[in-house]
């Protein structure tokens, strides 16, 4: 299994076991991904133990927090190595309340692009993703106006390469008409696997597909199977689960996030777990019975 992935037309070679950023911020209440952690030296210590260990991808926005996980990441690795891809994304904002409302506006995407700019000390973005639809799901919805403010930014050499999130295989065809996009972040697991076909025409065209939630969604009776499966091979349900991820298509890239140095190896020990055919056979058929009971509903 091949363990890295150029994204296309690009010189940016990753790890396919990358790091999610989210969880470094902190909770304030109800509001969850807000403010300072409780401790920021142990996220400082999770960021540096992640790129020693080999992670060159990191996934974040300026959002969270707002503005704190991409300002611990330049505390803890600034000046970057050559290697380090960095990823984030634009098209929300915070509320006062802890809520997530859309800015997709020009000068909300523009903002937001100058914003991550200044947080993680860089001139030049190397991948921005635009994020649309809802939490878990694309919508019909425009997206012309900030893709195109993106495009514009990217002549501008402020942005280097752009991606989508929550979207569509129509979405994607419509967004290329406007400019190339590397990478595609949508909801995806052994439970929700709405975008089987579009993972595989994604790979045919050698985009990058990167899930998030790797464990998200789950029923009783899923996490009952997987957690079998895990237990015959000694191993974590998120490390199957992640396993599964990695061997079910070479462009699936990972960012699972943690706050806490021992989680994370664990998450990393994932990407040198191979799974036996009859345990890949087994896992598969979480998400064809998934399938089939939402078709009875």
């Amino acid at each position: 299994m091949n363990q890295e992935f150029t994204f296309p037309g690009t010189s940016l070679r990753v790890r396919r076991m990358g790091y999610g950023a989210m969880q470094l911020a902190g909770r304030d209440g109800d509001k969850v991904v807000w403010g300072q952690p409780r401790d920021i030296p142990a996220a400082i210590e999770v960021l540096r133990e992640a790129v020693a260990s080999g992670v060159n991808h990191i996934d974040t926005s300026d959002y969270y927090g707002p503005h704190v996980t991409n300002q611990i990441i330049r505390k803890a690795l600034h000046p970057y190595g050559d290697d380090l891809v960095i990823v984030t994304k634009v098209g929300a904002r915070r509320g006062a309340d802890g809520s997530w409302p859309h800015a997709r506006s020009r000068q909300e995407i523009i903002d937001a692009v100058h914003d991550n700019l200044r947080n993680l000390g860089v001139d030049s973005l190397q991948i921005v993703n635009l994020r649309l639809g809802g939490f878990s799901a694309p919508v019909d919805e425009p997206f012309e106006e900030p893709l195109t403010t993106l495009a514009e930014l990217r002549r501008q050499g402020l942005v280097q390469h752009i991606g989508l999130s929550t979207v569509s295989a129509r979405q994607l065809a419509e967004a290329q008409a406007i400019t190339e996009i590397i990478c595609i972040q949508n909801l995806y697991n052994l439970a929700q696997r709405g975008d089987d076909a579009f993972i595989d025409d994604l790979a045919a065209r050698n985009i990058a597909y990167v899930p998030y939630f790797p464990m998200g969604g789950f029923s009783p009776l899923q996490s009952a199977a997987l957690e079998a499966t895990a237990a015959s091979l000694e191993a974590t349900p998120m490390q199957v689960a992640l396993a599964w991820l990695l061997q079910r298509a070479f462009n699936i890239l990972l960012i699972p996030g943690t706050s806490s140095v021992g989680h994370l190896r664990e998450n990393l020990a994932a990407a040198k777990l191979a799974l036996p055919p009859d345990a890949i056979a087994e896992l598969d058929q979480l998400g064809v019975n998934s399938r089939s009971a939402a078709r009875q509903e």
